[in-house]
């Protein structure tokens, strides 16, 4: 008896570790991602999506892609030092900046998704889309625009807004779980599903 107690102890220690090991690491990946802006691109040449960069990085990316286009997802903040900087930065690198404001926390409707579609259409290529962490708004974004502009499958499309870029929506816990919401609400709207 003894030594099944000493071997379940060292069983639940050796859980407990591997618990503490993954979140640290889970941690770490989330530190990471938002260190290094959390730029990626969506589809090379037409989307970039990213985390608030500072100038030094945005003048990067924009040099490195050839970004013409930046919309914001945050919105207009004009008491915003970090807002008036990106505006400043865009102009400075001759970018067009376009303010779309959402909510991470709120289900974008369809009539706005439409109206986000319309100004991603028409927007000079390649575009940079960023929300604050680069994760969630920035994730429904690209996968609005890989699915209903770029024409990429649904399936593909949907891995944008996933924990690979930060986005971890727990149901009815998350507030950020909205931007799950919104694509399926937008599934039907674009008739992807019955």
């Amino acid at each position: 008896m003894k030594n099944f107690v000493i071997a379940r102890r060292k069983m639940l220690r050796g859980a407990i570790a591997g618990v503490l090991m993954a979140g640290a690491l889970f941690g770490g990946y989330i530190g990471y991602l938002q260190l290094s802006g959390n730029f990626h691109s969506v589809i090379s040449g037409e989307l970039y999506r990213s985390a608030q960069l500072s100038p030094a990085q945005l003048e990067r990316h924009v040099r490195d892609h050839g970004i013409k286009t930046i919309i914001n997802l945050r919105g207009e903040n004009v008491n915003a030092q970090w807002y008036n900087t990106e505006i400043a930065t865009a102009q400075k690198l001759g970018v067009e900046h376009i303010d779309f404001g959402m909510s991470s926390g709120k289900v974008l409707t369809p009539e706005r998704a439409d109206e986000l579609v319309a100004i991603m259409k028409a927007a000079p290529k390649p575009i940079l889309i960023h929300c604050q962490s680069g994760a969630d708004r920035s994730g429904l974004v690209s996968v609005i625009y890989s699915q209903q502009i770029a024409g990429v499958n649904e399936d593909v499309a949907e891995r944008q807004l996933s924990v690979r870029y930060g986005h971890v929506a727990i149901p009815h816990i998350s507030s950020v779980y909205a931007m799950d919401i919104s694509w399926d609400h937008l599934e039907t709207h674009y008739g992807l599903k019955g």
